[in-house]
Formats: C-alpha cells, structure tokens, sequence
C-alpha cells in the first residue's frame, strides 16, 4: 500500500558562484528548499564534510641517524621535535579508486636527501629542505611542494622514509599500527581531513508569490588533497549511504504529488525565451561565433546542451562559459535544462521551436 503524501519544493540546480571560487573554496547555491530544510541539509553536510572526508597524510618520518625525535640533528637548525611539526604541514593528494585495490594501506617512499656545498654557497650558507626535496617517487600529487621543512648548515647525505597511509579524521601517533614499524621510525600525528572549513547559511526565497522558503549557501574550504566539489559530492553520498539504512525499516511506501506543468502563460513565457535567436541576447563576439560553429542558433539548442559537453567545443573555454552561464541566470534559465515535460528533447528541440514561433506568427497575423 503507498501512502501520497503532497509535493515537497526541491532545488532545481546546485549553483557555484564563478567569481569567487578557486582552487580551494567553492561557495554553493541551493534553491528553493520547503521551509526548514535549509538547516537540515545544511547542517548534515557540514558536519559530514568536517568529518567523514577521507584523504592521505603522513603517518610516520625516518631520517637515517635519528634515532627519535628528542634530539638535535647536526648541521640542522631545527630540533627534530619541530621538524615533525613541520612535516605534518605537508600535504598529498590521491583519490582511492575501486579498480586499485591496494591502494589503501600504508605506502613506503623513500630518497636520499643530498646537500652539496654549492646548494649552501647559493644559499648564503644554507639549504631551505622543502616537502619536495625528501619526496620520492610515488603515484601522491604533492600538495605544497615548496612547504619548509628544515635549514641545513653543512652538506649532507641521508635517506628519508615516508609513510602515507589514507584515512579520515585525526590520528593520534599512538593509535597507529604500524606492522613493520623499524627502530628509527617516527610515529607522527595525522590529520586526514581535507576540509578546513564550511560555513552554511539559509535565507529566505521566493516561490511563486510566497517568500518563506529556503535558500542553502554552503561555502566550503579545502587544503587542496581534494576539490570542494570533490567534497560536496563525497558528503553528499555519504550521507544518502547512512539515511539509506533506516530505509530498510520502510513499514509503508510514500509517493509524492508532482507540480503539474505550468499554465499557459508560464509556458508561453518560456517558451518565448526559448525561441530567441542567439544574436538576440547581447553575447560577445567571440561567444557568438563559437556557437555559431557549434551549430546552436537558439537559446532552446543552448541550455538543453550540458556543460560538460559546451567545453567540448572547438575555441570555447571558461571565459565563454561563464558570460553564457551568467547570461542564462539572468534570463532565470541554466545550462543542461530538463524540457521533456514540454515535450522538447535535443532530437525535436529545432522543430518544437519553429513549430512555436509559426503558431506565434499565425496569432500575431
């Protein structure tokens, strides 16, 4: 037996806000939410992107003729207790992928850090040793290859051993296990969580002629070892993996009313918009003559189209992308636009529109 429950207001799209997004901060959009899900979905998120991210770290450092960490190490400025300090500043990136399955534990890297007199010389009688200087080969992305580790006064000759395992949250040293840990090896701390920050905030949107629904803005921060995308989507099923289990308990079946399509004004409205030619819409000139060559003459052919697949074309890069997708916003459309429930697919999407502007011009006459 299924129960039918009312319609539920869902967002139509995720947005990223182009002009402030980098490498590592993304703020996201979502609109609109039914009243209060803005928090609920704003919170889980939040706590499961702080906290449930996995990433690699630095498990454990060997520095050949350091026997622990308690000790000056000669013809180096720094103690070995601060230069562990400084090697869990450095960071590495890999995604574990399913078809990699020995991807996972703990992985060795070693080389041998050489200093030569000539590296001091240039130096002013100093060496700077960077995160890259003791990394070795590896299938890691570094991060921040330039971070400091450690000065050296004199040459040197000593091998390195780095342990990276992947892992989420923070690992104290002693919660490690470390099968073939050796004498010299030292356990460090290590935090695996790639997001630094997340900030949510709701505000209220509007709906028809009704205000009091809700808007999610979630700007995420990350260190680098993954994207704020990456993050968002990894939370994101996550949290669907854990609400999935109380699924199992399902006593009774719900469906839900969907909006029916819109009346005929709001399809006329649409369809209007639809119908524009793309020299009607005030695009650059290099916009326009990439469209051009990618055969899209209407704003219909243009948002049904993904972006994924726009970057796909010849001359077209984020530039382009970014003034069409501004343009778009301002004409309440997007890029990638489901218009089945109009009956226009990318198949019919030319006919549908010239069967429009015919029936348009008959009104008209």
């Amino acid at each position: 037996m299924t129960v039918k429950y009312g319609k539920f207001e869902l967002p139509t799209n995720i947005k990223i806000e182009e002009a402030s997004k980098t490498e590592t901060f993304s703020r996201f959009i979502a609109e609109a939410f039914e009243r209060g899900f803005g928090h609920t979905v704003g919170s889980a998120l939040r706590r499961i992107m702080l906290g449930s991210l996995e990433a690699p770290s630095l498990i454990s450092v060997r520095i050949e003729g350091v026997p622990h960490e308690y000790i000056a190490v000669d013809g180096v400025i720094e103690d070995m207790t601060h230069i562990i300090l400084n090697f869990k500043g450095a960071l590495l990136r890999k995604l574990p992928l399913e078809e990699n399955r020995d991807t996972r534990g703990p992985k060795l890297i070693s080389k041998t850090l050489e200093v030569t007199q000539e590296m001091l010389d240039a130096g002013g009688g100093q060496y700077a040793v960077t995160f890259k200087d003791v990394m070795g080969e590896s299938d890691f992305e570094m991060v921040n290859p330039d971070h400091h580790l450690f000065n050296v006064t004199k040459t040197m000759k000593k091998r390195v051993d780095l342990k990276v395992a992947i892992g989420r949250g923070y690992v104290p040293s002693e919660r490690h296990e470390i099968v073939d840990k050796v004498v010299d090896e030292i356990i460090i701390d290590s935090a695996f969580s790639p997001v630094r920050r997340v900030n949510y905030f709701v505000e209220n949107t509007r709906v028809g002629q009704d205000t009091d629904y809700d808007r999610l803005i979630l700007e995420v921060t990350t260190d680098g070892r993954v994207t704020p995308q990456e993050a968002l989507t990894f939370a994101t099923q996550i949290g669907v993996l854990h609400l999935g289990v109380f699924d199992t308990l399902k006593f009774q079946d719900l469906s839900f009313d969907h909006e029916e399509l819109e009346s005929d004004t709001d399809r006329d409205e649409l369809l209007s918009k639809l119908a524009l030619r793309i020299n009607e819409i005030e695009l650059s000139v290099r916009s326009t003559n990439c469209l051009a060559q990618a055969n899209i003459d209407t704003i219909a052919e243009l948002v049904i189209m993904p972006e994924p697949e726009m970057l796909k074309f010849r001359n077209f890069g984020k530039k382009s992308l970014n003034e069409i997708k501004a343009k778009l916003e301002d004409m309440n459309l997007h890029l990638g636009m489901d218009l089945s429930r109009y009956g226009i697919t990318r198949d019919n999407v030319r006919q549908v529109v010239d069967e429009y502007l015919e029936e348009k011009s008959g009104q008209e006459t």
